[in-house]
């Protein structure tokens, strides 16, 4: 059989499976129907559709075309599985559940076309590049995705943990709440730094009423952001030092000596403020 009667086939076979498109999807719904919420179900139709389409035309257009297909669904399917909350091994269940049943139609339409074993091996062998590549696109998407939202989420988390707020005109306050690891230090001292001179501040309350453990690399990074903040002009004090944070400190043999400290927060504002 020569080369163009085959791809006409695959033409064919092609257009065949793109006809079974809806049948596919409905089989993928049945006895599950009730799996998701109505909007999630009409989502998934359309994007189990897509998936067809590309698994069909992949019979006979070109493999690079194919890719390109499968790398612009793999990016837009993620937005949707992200947004509606459907895990990444879900897409890749679809995945496998369209594998299997196109490649039995591909087996019968073998028979009935008479296709030698190495043109049958071809077609498998290019289908299941695709399958994987599908594969592929999903995860790294998916994966790129998922991460930049809990940076995106991190940043904003970090920027609440860590807010410097103007209480007067040269006055401010920065409460810290949990623990102090090295990288929050250091995302301290930035922060600190950045809002302080932004904000003109003269004077800085670090209150320390919620942070639960204080050892000798807080109370390191503590000084070296007391340093940093006078070297641009901005007086430190320590405020909400508890009598068990104090003890530890004494324990520890931190020296907080040329540091003002206050008991509370009221306090400090109280004594610079006497007003």
């Amino acid at each position: 059989m020569s080369s163009s009667a085959i791809m006409n086939q695959l033409v064919e076979i092609s257009d065949r499976l793109r006809g079974l498109k809806d049948k596919f999807v409905q089989g993928k719904f049945s006895g599950n129907e009730n799996q998701y919420s109505s909007k999630v179900n009409e989502s998934l139709r359309q994007w189990r559709g897509d998936l067809v389409e590309i698994f069909a035309y992949s019979i006979s257009d070109a493999q690079e075309e194919t890719f390109n297909r499968l790398k612009q669904w793999g990016d837009d399917s993620v937005y949707v599985l992200i947004n509606l909350d459907l895990p990444l091994d879900v897409a890749i269940e679809e995945v496998r559940y369209y594998r299997e049943v196109i490649g039995d139609v591909l087996k019968d339409e073998a028979i009935n076309y008479h296709f030698s074993l190495e043109t049958f091996y071809e077609i498998i062998s290019r289908f299941d590049a695709v399958v994987d590549r599908a594969v592929y696109w999903l995860s790294i998407s998916y994966t790129y995705t998922y991460t930049s939202r809990i940076q995106a989420a991190e940043a904003l988390a970090l920027e609440l943990s860590i807010p410097v707020i103007r209480i007067s005109e040269k006055i401010g306050v920065l409460p810290l709440i949990g623990d102090i690891d090295t990288k929050r230090a250091n995302d301290l001292m930035e922060r600190a730094l950045t809002q302080g001179t932004a904000l003109g501040l003269d004077y800085l309350f670090i209150d320390l009423s919620g942070v639960t453990i204080i050892d000798t690399m807080v109370a390191d990074q503590l000084f070296k952001v007391i340093s940093a903040l006078e070297l641009v002009g901005i007086k430190v004090n320590l405020t909400g030092i508890s009598p068990e944070i104090a003890i530890t400190m004494v324990q520890l043999g931190i020296d907080l000596r040329g540091i003002t400290t206050f008991a509370t927060l009221y306090q400090a504002i109280k004594k610079l403020s006497p007003s």
